[in-house]
């Protein structure tokens, strides 16, 4: 007879995007993936109490709660899910380790590198796993590109070239939003570039220096939809650097919400003294690879995902089919419950999301004090 699996119960704060993207994730994990525990969707929380409700009733979770601290102190919820607006991750993921729970929450970590700080002490502390919502990383051609790169298929990295660009506050009448206050969000350098310092991390390793020119556009949004009220705007609508890694590696970094036509242009562009791979998030189940030293053969390869890359058979057996977002929020899924499960160590941990704030914050001071900023600095 088969021993019975454990029960891993889940709790969800937040039912907007990123929470039901979160809720999908679990059970599609479930059902694609032979887990080393039985995931339970014990309880959801948000504080709209009717969404809440409706919400769980739909996403198939067992209870809700108008209160999130209600959730973390429910006794069958092992594992807090954090999708809430930036500020609230700090509160919410303190109080979910001092009950000794597992975290896994959506990036970036916090609003500032003191909170992000006391997050991955208390973490370490606690001894319980975390993980921070970078999933662009679990992408297969992603992993594909690190092991090109690690096994010197490119030669020395020589430079880096990356931007995360998206449109939706390309209009000077979108109305003011939490995204839009330095108190509640980090402006575009936190809301895209985030990720776009996780993957250069990912990919090449620690940045030592950096300088920046941050910009504000619009300075003044409507307070809300069609009002005549117009609030102040205290973040940055988009960011630049230059980049020096440890490695040797130059690169250079750009993030803007503004940029008409672009939906989650999340790109990169790694040289090597034997070649070049270039990814682009909008088609996001390929790769561009090309290898010096072929005769004739001047131009760029393109490599499509298939199942012989790690994760991608999972949903699919045959190549050029393609995964989407989801697909790669359930891989996310999948390596947290192997973490937390003691069978796996893959995916970005607090520690990891506190190193992405350190270089983001350091971003912020170059682009202030209009210098060189060494991360040794923080």
């Amino acid at each position: 007879m088969r021993k019975s699996l454990p029960v891993l119960g889940i709790g969800l704060i937040g039912t907007g995007f990123m929470g039901r993207a979160h809720a999908m994730a679990f059970h599609n994990a479930r059902s694609t993936f032979s887990l080393p525990a039985q995931l339970k969707l014990v309880a959801l929380a948000d504080a709209d109490a009717a969404r809440a409700e409706q919400c769980a009733q739909s996403w198939g979770f067992d209870r809700s709660h108008a209160r999130w601290e209600r959730l973390i102190n429910d006794s069958d919820v092992h594992l807090v899910a954090i999708t809430t607006p930036n500020h609230l991750h700090f509160p919410m993921a303190m109080a979910a380790l001092e009950a000794g729970k597992a975290v896994y929450c959506e990036k970036p970590l916090a609003v500032s590198l003191e909170q992000a700080n006391q997050m991955q002490c208390a973490a370490k502390a606690a001894g319980v796993v975390t993980r921070v919502g970078y999933n662009y990383q679990h992408n297969p051609m992603i992993g594909l590109a690190r092991q090109m790169i690690e096994s010197g298929e490119l030669g020395q990295i020589i430079s880096f070239q990356g931007e995360f660009s998206e449109d939706f506050m390309s209009d000077p009448l979108s109305p003011w939003a939490w995204r839009c206050d330095a108190a509640h969000a980090g402006g575009a350098l936190a809301d895209l570039g985030s990720h776009l310092l996780a993957m250069a991390r990912y990919l090449l390793g620690d940045v030592e220096s950096v300088c920046a020119d941050s910009h504000t556009v619009h300075r003044r949004r409507p307070a809300s939809a069609g009002s005549q009220q117009l609030r102040e705007i205290t973040v940055d609508d988009q960011t630049h650097a230059l980049l020096r890694f440890a490695n040797g590696a130059r690169g250079t970094f750009s993030s803007s919400w503004l940029k008409h036509g672009y939906k989650n242009h999340l790109s990169i562009e790694i040289s090597g003294t034997k070649g070049t791979l270039a990814f682009d998030q909008e088609r996001l189940n390929e790769l561009r690879v090309f290898r010096s030293g072929a005769s004739g053969r001047d131009g760029f390869q393109r490599l499509l995902a298939g199942p012989s890359l790690p994760g991608y058979a999972a949903f699919c057996p045959a190549p050029g089919h393609q995964l989407g977002y989801n697909e790669l929020k359930t891989l996310e899924v999948h390596a947290l419950i192997q973490a937390v499960c003691g069978k796996g160590n893959d995916g970005p941990d607090f520690e990891e999301a506190w190193q992405v704030e350190r270089l983001a914050t350091a971003i912020r001071v170059a682009a202030q004090e209009q210098r060189w900023v060494a991360l040794k600095e923080f």
